[in-house]
């Protein structure tokens, strides 16, 4: 029986959401665990590969991470994986504030997901969901992260004024575990 498989986070609404994205039918025993991975710099993928790798040495076994981005256009992609350091310092007040004076406020969330089954040689594999929107200011609860200021095309209410259920259907994270889920229920030796 294959070895359960470790979820890396300590935020418990990423827990929450991962779970409740994953559903019932899930083939594989999934656990979490909080471990502080080295904050790497440079592109998405390189990023997420190489917290990967560490975390799997760390936990000795599979392990799944996720890093997620909020890439502003005028920007060029920043914040992007620092969206992390950007919200704590200023908030979602002040991610909308940072596109003042910008006319393009548009943005791309984006949801990285890497897995290893462990051992030294094994591949990082990745799982990438990205939803588009706009940055407004803030509305809804301020519960998690950035989302009271992130507005998905094509509707007039931000992640954080979504029910979760809604939110959960069309995110950037549930289409980043839609595709881990897809290459879990169709690889045999997963």
């Amino acid at each position: 029986m294959a070895k359960p498989i470790t979820f890396v986070t300590g935020n418990a609404k990423k827990l929450e959401e991962f779970v409740a994205i994953l559903g019932k039918n899930f083939p594989r025993k999934m656990t979490n665990m909080k471990i502080d991975l080295p904050e790497f710099q440079g592109e998405i993928e390189e990023i997420c590969k190489e917290k990967c790798k560490v975390a799997a040495r760390m936990v000795k076994g599979p392990v799944v991470i996720e890093d997620t981005c909020l890439c502003f256009n005028a920007y060029k992609g920043l914040p992007g994986p620092y969206i992390k350091w950007f919200l704590d310092s200023i908030g979602p007040e002040g991610l909308y504030k940072m596109l003042h004076g910008w006319e393009d406020k548009t943005a791309e969330a984006i949801c990285t997901f890497a897995y290893c089954a462990g051992g030294e040689e094994d591949p990082v594999i990745l799982f990438q969901g990205r939803t588009r929107g706009t940055i407004v200011d803030p509305r809804g609860p301020r519960d998690f992260g950035w989302d009271p200021c992130f507005q998905p095309a094509g509707f007039e209410k931000t992640y954080a004024e979504l029910p979760k259920e809604e939110k959960n259907k069309i995110s950037h994270r549930s289409k980043a575990l839609h595709e881990l889920k897809k290459y879990f229920l169709n690889d045999p030796h997963s």
